[in-house]
This record gives structure tokens, C-alpha cells and sequence, in this order.
């Protein structure tokens, strides 16, 4: 199963999990993202024998993997975001960081800030406040010709 978190700098936080097998005791994450070495990134195996592992990948590529264990088994996953023949005969599992919500830059969390008022709205937003009249319009100087 994959779980996927933006990071700043379009980069995406993909958390790869693998549920307990029988007589395994290593696994490894291989990929376009570690040259496809068979002992590429290990997995850890957590309390309850899920095995998993982090990595962090650049948003607006799609990237092939498989699973390869201690008994030199391929495994794909089988939630991946989908899976594409490979030149051995066999398939690949995809995880895909193209979609517009992973290649948008993403924004520190926070209050947007507040508009900026010139004198005249901050004048004016005082008298709302205070109950006073507004100011009366300027008359123009009368011509002397």
C-alpha cells in the first residue's frame, strides 16, 4: 500500500507498506529511484511484521518499483497506482507523482495576510466604528476669471 505526503520544493514524502510474510526476514524497495538494485532500500518490520519503508521522491514523474525479499523473490504491490509491463516478461508496480496536486508548489500553512488599507479606507473604517459622519467632500476652489 502507498501513502503519499507533499513536501515543500515539489517534493512528496511515499510511504511503501508490505503486510507479514512467512520466512521472510529482508525486504527491499527497487526501483527507477535506486538504479533497480535488488538490495536497493530496506524496509523495516514494524511491531505488528508490516514491513515498511520511506522515501522521498520528486513530484511530476511517475516512478516503476517491485519488492525484492531474502529468498530472492520480485513481489508488485498490489494498491500501487497502477503497473506497466517490464522487458523481463513481468510487470512493474507504478507510484505516480504527476498529478497536479503533487507538482504544485507546496504552501506553508498559516492566515493569508490581511489586506493592506490606504489612509483613506483606514479613515473611514474608524468612523464606522466610532459612529462618526464621514468626511464632507472637498469643494474646489472657485475660478477667478
Amino acid at each position: 500500500m502507498l501513502q503519499k505526503k507533499a513536501l515543500p520544493g515539489r517534493k512528496v514524502e511515499v510511504t511503501f507498506r508490505m503486510p507479514p510474510m512467512d520466512d521472510v526476514v529482508e525486504l527491499y524497495l527497487s526501483g527507477d529511484f535506486s538504479g533497480w538494485q535488488a538490495k536497493g532500500i530496506p524496509f523495516t518490520l514494524e511491531t505488528d511484521g508490516t514491513w515498511v519503508a520511506r522515501l522521498v521522491l520528486d513530484a511530476g514523474k511517475a516512478y516503476r518499483f517491485r519488492y525484492h525479499d531474502n529468498q530472492g523473490s520480485w513481489m508488485n504491490d498490489g494498491e500501487a497506482d497502477g503497473s506497466v509491463p517490464n522487458d523481463f516478461g513481468s510487470e512493474d508496480s507504478l507510484v505516480d507523482l504527476t498529478a497536479a496536486s503533487w507538482t504544485e508548489k507546496a504552501k506553508p500553512a498559516g492566515k493569508a495576510p490581511a489586506k493592506k488599507r490606504g489612509a483613506t479606507g483606514a479613515r473611514k473604517a474608524a468612523a464606522r466604528k466610532t459612529g462618526a459622519p464621514k468626511a464632507a467632500a472637498r469643494k474646489q476652489p472657485k475660478s477667478h476669471t
